[in-house]
């Protein structure tokens, strides 16, 4: 194949990603959120007792504490 073959390859590989990236974000915004989901809280009680040290929750609360 020539060079100018493997450009216009790489070029649709690139669009083909992008246009599936916009696609694939559109639709995720658009999906609505679930039932019982609309106005979630962190409960403390439950959050105190986790143990998962790569929770976003659990990183934010620690650094609030220090």
């Amino acid at each position: 194949m020539s060079q100018t073959g493997y450009l216009i390859l790489a070029i649709s590989i690139i669009a083909a990603l992008l246009i599936t990236f916009i696609v694939s974000f559109v639709l995720y915004r658009r999906t609505p959120v679930p039932k019982g989901c609309e106005n979630i809280k962190i409960n403390e009680e439950n959050c105190s007792a986790c143990q998962n040290k790569e929770c976003q929750f659990h990183v934010s609360r620690n650094e609030e504490d220090k």
